[in-house]
């Protein structure tokens, strides 16, 4: 066991110099963050005096360029990359330095904060160019093609179409595929695969002993059918749609009915519900037709993927980044393009003006979003009812007397503050009134303090009957209006009506003139097209990240020019033409993927020289990955012995009586469970702490690929966490209760971590070291009917810790 204990040590090693962590995964990141944060915030405040086009340059400095900001003006270098507080730019904008101050008018603190993280992440500034200027010739812009497969000189019978593609390029390297993998390897990876859970010692043997042609292909077929494989694939998407159970308000309020649109992902999956289908329910399911009322409800909780963008702010109604949450996500996640960057501008490298972007926020400002509750209005208001009509009316004029006396009681609370001060002046004779007015305000205070009890005693009376009716965090249609282009980004600042439609570079047209409906169902069908151009290449591209570790395109939320160029684009359209051309089956990808030779191939490369391909893009062998926080997790219980595989529904919440969330006392909890970690509850304000020590994504923002990272804490926790210790112990009861001898013991520990069986050395040495943690053990207070649980514990602790485990070859 040599070899397993001092991974630990290892890891806080490489955690502790890597403790640091890139803010932004890769250069588009930060470059989106500049032009979503930083440029506006130049073009407003800052270039009518410091860039080019200025009619005269004060102090000669520009802020055209990094360049020039870093060159500075007369009063020397502006900026220090990575240190805010020592870069003349921040002294000025915080009105910190004594003789600069700009500009006059102070920015608002959000902005400054923007600026100073822009400079502490090394002062990203991508250069500039118009949209009309980008180029639509961009080839994720150009329809699909029809490839033809090409014939390798090392194709074999045995390879299929991708490998084909596959070989062929790597003969233009001058690259070999490796052999292939051992089947108790790919049992395990095709596990964790499809369903994120390890393989039992069962599994492996019936694997390994099927000796029929098509035992692999029977493998995938039994784990496709799996109900897990819903869960493990429609985590990842619930990844890029930045799913969570809370509204990401300041206060952070819980929605107890989110759950529903989680399990209507995963339930989309297990049935294999097509691709172009599954897109058109999420964006526009209410205005689907349907067969009956369980398809019509399913339909609606689909909507859940607008619902669940971030809220903002303490009051009701405050949308407007709201809607750019979704049409940034929307873009991201089912187009591979960053179109919130046209929200100020238009885009400055893609072919999508701001005039697309408020074609698009109409569509989203003419719908109906359910409201979570905030500060101010802590009533939920307007989810949708999962039931008959009258009874759907009956809660809507609930949620309407609910929501007129919260208008009502905050009325009366601002009647109130006014009168207490002046009052409060008064006594302090800082107001000159007549006796006449002071006795009016006095009685006026009295009443508006009766009529403000007043309404608190009907609040208390409804919030105490509410009707009982299932709902759902869902959207429907609002008030139909095309949207005024917001200069800059500004919704105080209006500019021309802009017709409602889609992405004109990506074969959008407008939606016709007074058009009666929001136009979702219209967007919905655009995007869903086999015709459009991103689509089927951004999922099916998703798909091949998931099995191979990263994508053809290896920036898989942006397709954009500024994304990386697909390492294998005929292969893509391949795929993306397989997939359309198959009914959009998400099934039928896995198959096609997972049967190829290149799928199945070894880890270990000593065919090529360790210099060529050092990232593995041309696939000359399989590239090794980390177990993902959820896989992990979902492991140690399910090694243990004590995961519950049952389907997980909604979260214990309390009651909506009791909700009394502030932005200074928001809404946090962690709720523990014995089931898959899909199922556990997910807060935007605070990761849940398992899941944010080992990357899990971030419910804020669509998570395309997952941060990577090294960190002590993580090997701090595998070897203090209470979680962890009572892991191993179930572990050390599993294998203690089913084998009498350490031998066997170890043998099934081996099996159930790695799936396969110990060679002679590693028996060895585990039996070794159980042996001296008994004797060990003999020398403390400890019964000696205990020695040997703690002993194969502490066993079970090394082994969690080991590559072997953690790693997936």
């Amino acid at each position: 066991m040599r070899y397993l204990k001092p991974n630990l040590n290892a890891l806080i090693i490489v955690g502790l110099l890597l403790g640091c962590i890139s803010v932004f995964s890769n250069t588009s990141d930060a470059e989106e963050f500049f032009e979503k944060q930083i440029r506006p915030v130049l073009v407003e405040h800052c270039y009518r005096c410091h860039s080019a086009g200025s009619e005269k340059i004060k102090g000669g400095f520009t802020l055209d360029s990094r360049e020039s900001i870093l060159k500075g003006g007369d009063s020397g270098s502006a900026v220090v990359p990575g240190d805010a507080d020592k870069s003349l730019l921040i002294q000025a904008i915080r009105h910190s330095h004594p003789d600069l101050k700009m500009p006059k008018e102070k920015l608002a603190d959000g902005q400054i904060k923007a600026l100073e993280k822009w400079i502490q992440i090394g002062l990203p500034y991508p250069s500039a160019a118009s949209s009309e200027n980008s180029s639509t010739n961009h080839w994720s812009l150009k329809p699909v093609r029809k490839v033809t497969v090409p014939s390798p000189k090392s194709a074999t019978a045995k390879s299929t179409e991708i490998d084909r593609f596959i070989l062929a390029k790597l003969e233009q390297q001058g690259l070999r595929q490796v052999k292939p993998a051992d089947r108790t390897t790919l049992i395990r990876r095709a596990s964790y695969g499809l369903t994120g859970l390890p393989p039992t010692p069962a599994e492996v043997d019936a694997f390994v002993k099927d000796s029929s042609a098509n035992a692999y292909e029977k493998l995938i077929d039994r784990l496709l059918a799996s109900p897990h494989y819903g869960e493990q694939w429609g985590r990842h998407w619930l990844d890029v749609v930045r799913y969570a159970d809370t509204s990401g308000c300041n206060s952070d309020f819980p929605v107890p009915s989110a759950f529903k649109y989680r399990n209507y992902v995963i339930d989309s999956f297990n049935q294999d519900k097509p691709y172009d289908q599954f897109i058109k329910e999420q964006l526009a399911g209410d205005l689907l037709p349907f067969r009956n009322d369980q398809e019509r409800f399913e339909q609606t909780i689909a909507t859940g993927y607008l619902a669940i963008a971030r809220r903002f702010g303490s009051r009701a109604n405050e949308f407007h980044l709201t809607i750019e949450d979704i049409i940034d996500n929307m873009g991201k996640a089912m187009l591979g393009m960053s179109l919130s960057c046209a929200r100020c501008h238009n885009h400055k490298f893609d072919p999508i003006s701001a005039k697309d972007y408020y074609a698009l926020y109409g569509i989203f400002n003419s719908t109906r979003y359910a409201f979570p509750g905030t500060e101010i209005y802590k009533h939920p208001k307007d989810f949708i009812v999962l039931a008959a009509p009258e009874e759907a009316a009956r809660v809507a004029a609930y949620e309407k007397e609910l929501a007129d006396l919260d208008d009502r009681i905050e009325q009366l609370t601002q009647e109130r503050n006014q009168v207490e001060r002046f009052e409060k002046l008064k006594a302090e004779n800082k107001t000159d009134t007549s006796p006449e007015a002071s006795q009016k305000k006095r009685r006026t205070l009295v009443e508006v303090k009766a009529d403000l009890e007043d309404a608190r005693t009907r609040q208390r009376r409804l919030e105490a009957r509410p009707p009982a009716a299932e709902r759902a965090y869902a959207v429907s249609e609002g008030k139909i209006e095309n949207a005024k282009l917001h200069r800059k980004g500004d919704p105080g600042k209006l500019g021309d009506e802009i017709q409602r439609g889609f992405v004109k570079s990506l074969g959008g047209g407008d939606l016709p003139k007074a058009y009666p409906a929001s136009g979702r169902r219209e967007l919905a069908d655009w995007i869903a097209s086999p015709h459009h151009p991103l689509t089927a290449r951004v999922m099916v591209n998703r798909i091949w990240q998931h099995h191979f570790g990263k994508g053809i395109v290896q920036t898989p939320n942006d397709f954009g020019t500024r994304g990386k160029l697909p390492t294998h684009p005929e292969l893509l359209d391949y795929l993306a033409n397989y997939f359309c051309e198959n009914g959009w089956s998400i099934k039928a990808m896995h198959k096609l993927v997972m049967l190829s030779q290149t799928y199945q191939l070894a880890t270990e490369d000593h065919l090529n020289p360790a210099d060529r391909d050092v990232n593995n893009d041309y696939l000359a062998h399989f590239s090794r990955r980390r177990l993902s926080a959820e896989e992990l997790r979902d492991s140690l219980l399910a090694i243990g012995g004590n995961l519950d595989r049952s389907r997980g529904m909604g979260h214990p919440f309390p009651s909506e009586q009791e909700w009394k969330y502030t932005q200074h006392t928001p809404f946090i909890a962690v709720y523990e469970t014995p089931r898959r970690s899909i199922y556990l509850m997910q807060q935007r304000i605070k990761k849940q702490p398992f899941l944010e020590i080992f990357d899990g994504a971030d419910p804020n923002a669509p998570t395309g690929e997952r941060p990577l990272s090294t960190t002590a804490l993580q090997a701090l926790y595998f070897m203090n966490n209470e979680f962890m210790e009572q892991q191993a112990d179930h572990l050390a009861v599993r294998i203690g209760m089913a084998e009498r001898s350490n031998e066997d013991r170890i043998t099934f520990a081996f099996r159930l971590l790695f799936g396969r069986s110990p060679k002679r050395d590693e028996i060895r040495m585990g039996d070794e070291f159980i042996q001296n943690c008994v004797q060990e053990l003999a020398s403390t207070n400890i019964p000696e009917d205990q020695r040997q649980r703690l002993a194969l514990r502490s066993y079970a602790r090394v082994m969690f810790s080991s590559n072997e485990f953690l790693y997936l070859d």
